[in-house]
């Protein structure tokens, strides 16, 4: 399927989600790939992140770039020639990127019922404001928290930094699609304004650097 979703969160940052439903073949003919970018995705082992991967070229060919404009640092964080920001995010069938003037990180994540299983090790003080009566709405609500901390660790891609123990977010309502975090690593204190939607069965998370 073509482009699921292009919109602008804001004057200078523009948000691109597809929806994975071609194959490996098609998305692999539908792109142009450097030398590394090839030998990468042919050594991964997983075809859904082969796809995501491709499906990741396609949002940058929507908007004028190419594989040729990203590029990677040596801690793993894209990048593009021109000096714009970029975000990257791959989730099962979906796949986002935001590319800013601005610092930004993207997350996007499909709701599980996996995420109770694993809340006590990303989560400390959000506790005190998940729902507990509705499986369903913590599931949700829980699903955001691990976006939010997954865009902001997008962001700064430090070594040592703990969801659980760095970063912490500020209580939300669902329906606001907004909220605030702080990450608290190694003498620094850092702020970030979050914005959040609901994309299917995914959440969708962006974070600024305030």
């Amino acid at each position: 399927m073509p482009l699921y979703k292009k919109f602008n969160i804001n004057a200078t940052s523009q948000i691109l989600i597809w929806e994975i439903t071609e194959t490996f073949e098609d998305l692999f003919d539908e792109v142009f790939m450097k030398d590394i970018s090839l030998i990468r995705v042919n050594n991964m082992k997983s075809l859904s992140h082969q796809k995501g991967f491709l499906s990741i070229r396609k949002l940058l060919q929507e908007i004028g770039y190419s594989d040729e404009d990203l590029f990677y640092d040596e801690t793993g964080k894209p990048n593009l020639l021109d000096g714009k920001h970029i975000s990257i995010s791959h989730s099962f069938e979906f796949s986002a990127i935001i590319v800013s003037d601005k610092v930004s990180g993207i997350d996007l994540e499909m709701q599980r019922e996996k995420i109770i299983t694993i809340a006590e090790k990303f989560m400390d003080t959000e506790f005190d404001f998940l729902p507990q009566e509705k499986e369903q709405d913590f599931i949700q609500k829980s699903t955001v928290i691990w976006g939010v901390k997954e865009a902001i660790f997008k962001i700064e891609n430090q070594v040592g930094i703990s969801f659980k123990e760095h970063i912490s977010v500020f209580p939300f309502e669902m329906s606001e699609g907004k909220t605030s975090a702080i990450l608290t690593f190694e003498n620094q204190v850092k702020e970030f304004s979050i914005q959040f939607e609901i994309v299917e069965n995914y959440v969708l998370v962006i974070a600024f650097e305030k």
